[in-house]
């Protein structure tokens, strides 16, 4: 391991310490900051000539600070001749423009693709893409974590009964998911219906399967950014008569009213990953964080060492998320 550096972004430093932590590794020196015309600033204060470097950096908000200070990691790193460049993304920002689902609107998924290998990185390290077609966006190999196994691992030490266990997918989009949650911890499965009224509105209309009443209700999502899609698929539930539900997600983007509105939705637990930095003003009781840092460092190891990423998770495993 000679020969890997660790460098983190302002973004989410605490994740690259515990990943450093992991790997018994010091975690690489540079300085970040800004000139006074608010122009971002980075010095490399370790040698990495020849070496392997990786950067952990989540576009998370604010997304474009993120992105941009990425990419000047990325080109310090390659101007001062490091063999290879990995950028780690535990979050990906803009992942939701995927496609043109209207008329003269843009591709931001694969335009920040395209920064990033434009920049320089030789590799991508990402977890949970919301669309893993976003894999083909980039010109350069990508790896892609999922955070299922860690989640499901936290709720196995709940020690639910499978037949008081079903999964619910919050919406149409997370059906795949929730099967590959209910495969690993048993219990039925059930569907809420979706209707999305525009950008930023959703409506719950019908729960399909199940049945949800007197059960133990686990929703799986991708991320909560507004919280409104999954607090309404949990009231949904709740007014068909689960006796608990949990929601767990990965990315806990949580902008806007989220936080408000999950303190009022009818739900037990709300358990997230530390891919995203969550401030103490945004913690309260019902929220459980969970570190991805074993999982991300385990995979840097492998890359390092040229060894197989798809062996962590089992063939199993890839095909069902």
């Amino acid at each position: 391991m000679r020969e890997l550096k660790i460098f983190s972004g302002r973004a989410n430093p605490k994740l690259a310490q515990d990943i450093c932590d992991f790997l018994h590794l010091e975690l690489g020196s540079l300085s970040l900051g800004k000139f006074p015309d608010g122009e971002n600033y980075c010095k490399i204060e370790d040698d990495v000539r020849g070496r392997d470097v990786y950067l952990i950096q989540p576009t998370c908000p604010p997304v474009n600070d993120n992105i941009m200070e990425l990419l000047i990691m990325i080109d310090s790193c390659k101007r001062a001749s490091a063999a290879r460049v990995t950028a780690v993304l535990p979050y990906y920002g803009y992942a939701r423009q995927d496609r043109k689902d209207e008329g003269r609107v843009p591709i931001t998924a694969k335009l920040v693709a395209n920064l990033i290998t434009r920049a320089g990185a030789d590799r991508v390290l990402a977890m949970d893409l919301h669309a893993p077609q976003i894999q083909g966006f980039f010109d350069v190999p990508v790896d892609h974590l999922y955070a299922a196994p860690v989640l499901t691992n936290h709720f196995k030490t709940k020690n639910f009964a499978h037949d008081d266990i079903v999964v619910v997918s919050p919406d149409e989009g997370s059906i795949k998911r929730a099967i590959g949650h209910s495969k690993r911890l048993g219990g039925k499965l059930a569907i809420v219906d979706k209707r999305r009224a525009n950008a930023v509105e959703t409506e719950q209309k019908n729960i399909i399967g199940g049945p949800v009443e007197g059960k133990i209700c686990l929703m799986f999502d991708d991320m909560i950014s507004t919280a409104g899609s999954i607090v309404g698929a949990a009231k949904l539930v709740h007014e068909a008569g689960a006796k608990q539900i949990h929601l767990a997600c990965t990315h806990g983007v949580l902008c806007g009213q989220a936080i408000q509105k999950l303190k009022d939705a009818p739900v037990d637990s709300i358990v997230i990953t530390n891919t995203i930095p969550l401030p103490p003003e945004k913690q309260f009781d019902r929220i459980e964080i969970i570190s991805i840092a074993p999982l991300l460092a385990e995979a840097i190891r492998r890359i390092h060492s040229n060894k197989s990423i798809s062996q962590m998770f089992g063939d199993q495993m890839a095909r069902e998320s």
